[in-house]
Parts: structure tokens; C-alpha cells; sequence
């Protein structure tokens, strides 16, 4: 990505002091950012990995716009506001005035006029959160929840922390590799920018070439791709599997399922080429028998469900960070007190 469009994303989601606001994808961030967000994550788990409740966004509200599906993010966002004593609002949209013909721009309004301070925002469309953060709602923060293609930097953020927790090594000296569906995936995506941001110089990208994105290379330096799967994998510290997507199964792009699993299915075999204290992550929900065998995901490498967990964390963090921009902001930052 060019330096001059890193800047605009950098503006829209930091305020003059730096601090988050909005949090809309991982570019344009830098890395101390991300390690604020990791750190402030971290304080929300206990040394048993129990989340910790605290009040710091009592009184506030915080609305889910789910325009998309997605009942697991939905929650976890859910639950992160409410150990944060937030105020939770799920809006209806399939039900709400935009089936009537209402604009999304309007929609928007009355809902920041009903004393909105968070929306959490999902949308098929990318870009969708970037434009309600620049033009319509800029001074509510929103947090992208995933739009299209595009990005899911919470995702992102919670598997850079499960990562840090459960290796114990620095990111500079970490060989992760990413299977999957790289091309539909905006947790792909997100996460390779994360890790090089992060400072990792041994990104794999395991896929078939019609599974990998238009201009794969411009990824970056650090971005390796492999069409095979053993010599992808061989002495990886994290192996990441990606969800296949249902509709896209016996489409062109994939033959089948069992191809599939055949050439690129995560299995204990292939998780041996890893190194023995390889941990196995995925960001759900899990196509077993696809993308990754039962065997491994119930494995003792296995921390998808603490990725669960640690997702809360991160989203309480990023709730936390970005409504104590915004109050900054507004020169009301004696609300909030991380």
C-alpha cells in the first residue's frame, strides 16, 4: 500500500494524540499501536487465563450493526461490552428502516441521535465502516467487525495475542504459516499485515493459485507462498488454518472437499513437518474434515478455543482504547481512565 493512502488510514483512526478512535483495519497503524492493543488486552486476563471485568465504559453504549451475519463475533463483542459495564444495543437491520427505503446515512444518524457512543459494524461491502467513521459519524467510534474482503482487524488482534501468549517468542523470530483460502479472506489479509507490522519475517501463505488474491505479490518481502503444503509447514512455529467457505466449495475455484483436505487439509502428519511446540489456531467456525482434521483441532497443539477467549479480551481493549480517544477528542477524557 502506498505511504500516502497508510497516512489517510493512520488519520482516520488516531486522534492528534495518537491515540485510537476508530479501529478500522490494521494498516496504517503502527507498531507500537498494535502493542498498546495487545498490552491493554493482556490486562483483561488473569495469569489463568480468566478474563477480569472492568467498569470503564459505564454508562456509554455501545450498538452491534450487524448487516452481516456472524452470531460468534456478534457475542464475543457482546460480552466484551458488558464486562466493560457498557450499555449493549443489537440492531435488528435485516428488520430496520433500511428495508423500508430508508437511507443508510439516515439509519445511522438516528441511531447516533439515540445517544450512540460505539458501533460495532459488520458489512459485506468493503470499506463499509471506513465511510460511516469519515462521513457519517465521525464522532462515534467504530470498530469494523469485518467488511467484505477487505478486513477483520480484531481477528487479527486476537490471534497476534494468542500467538504472543501461547509461544513466548518474539514476533521476529516466528515462522507462521497461513493455509487456506487467501483469496476470499479478509482474516488473511489482516492478519499478514499484523505480523509484518509486528516485525515477523516468515509469513507462508499455503494455497492453490486460484485460492490466492489478485497481486499476491504485492504482500511484501516477508511473504512466502507455497502451492505445497508439507514444505509449507515444515518448522513453523504457528500454523493458522482458514475456514473454506461453504458456497465456494465445487465451484471452480475448488474442486471439491475431499480434494481439498487432500492437498491442503491440516492433519497430524503434516502437523509433524511443524516443530514439536507448533501451536494450531483457526478463526472459525471450523469445517472439520475440510480444512483441518478432529484430531488436531482437539490435539494438545491445538488454542483455537483459547483464541475464543482471548478475542474478548482483545475486543474489550479495542472498545476501551477507542472510546478513550474519542472522549479525548472531545476534550472529555476525565470520563474514561485506562
Amino acid at each position: 500500500m502506498h505511504l500516502a493512502a497508510l497516512h489517510t488510514l493512520s488519520q482516520i483512526q488516531l486522534n492528534q494524540q495518537g491515540n485510537l478512535k476508530h479501529f478500522l483495519t490494521i494498516e496504517g497503524l503502527s507498531k507500537e499501536s498494535l502493542t498498546k492493543i495487545l498490552d491493554t488486552a493482556q490486562s483483561f486476563l488473569d495469569e489463568n487465563n480468566n478474563l477480569i471485568n472492568r467498569p470503564l465504559l459505564e454508562g456509554l453504549t455501545v450498538m452491534n450493526l450487524f448487516f452481516e451475519n456472524s452470531t460468534r463475533t456478534r457475542t464475543t463483542f457482546e460480552a466484551a461490552a458488558k464486562r466493560l459495564s457498557a450499555n449493549v444495543l443489537n440492531i435488528d437491520i435485516a428488520r430496520s428502516s433500511t428495508s423500508k427505503g430508508e437511507t443508510l446515512r439516515d439509519t445511522l444518524w438516528n441511531l447516533e441521535a439515540m445517544a450512540a457512543d460505539i458501533f460495532v459494524v459488520r458489512h459485506s461491502s468493503s470499506g463499509a465502516a471506513h465511510f460511516i467513521a469519515k462521513d457519517v459519524c465521525p464522532n462515534v467510534a467504530i470498530i469494523n467487525a469485518g467488511d467484505g474482503r477487505h478486513a477483520h482487524p480484531t481477528q487479527a488482534m486476537l490471534d497476534m495475542l494468542t500467538i504472543r501468549r501461547e509461544t513466548n517468542k518474539p514476533f521476529e523470530q516466528l515462522s507462521v504459516a497461513i493455509i487456506g483460502d487467501i483469496k476470499h479472506s479478509r482474516v488473511a489479509r489482516s492478519n499478514v499485515a499484523a505480523l509484518q507490522t509486528l516485525g515477523c519475517k516468515d509469513i507462508r501463505v499455503i494455497a492453490p493459485n486460484t485460492l490466492l488474491p489478485v497481486g499476491f505479490n504485492e504482500y511484501g518481502e516477508h511473504v512466502r507462498l507455497f502451492n505445497k503444503m508439507d514444505e509449507g509447514v515444515t518448522d513453523c512455529d504457528v500454523i493458522i488454518a482458514l475456514r473454506i467457505q461453504n458456497e465456494r466449495i465445487d465451484s471452480p475455484a475448488l474442486s471439491s472437499q475431499s480434494e481439498f483436505y487432500k492437498m491442503y487439509g491440516l492433519n497430524k502428519e503434516r502437523l509433524a513437518l511443524a516443530k514439536p511446540d507448533c501451536i494450531v489456531m483457526h478463526p472459525g467456525p471450523m469445517n472439520r474434515g475440510v480444512e483441518i482434521d478432529s484430531s488436531v483441532a482437539d490435539g494438545n497443539q491445538s488454542v483455537i478455543l483459547r483464541q475464543v477467549t482471548n478475542g474478548i479480551a482483545v475486543r474489550m481493549a479495542v472498545l476501551a482504547l477507542a472510546m478513550q480517544g474519542q472522549l479525548q477528542e472531545q476534550g472529555l477524557i476525565e470520563a474514561i481512565s485506562l
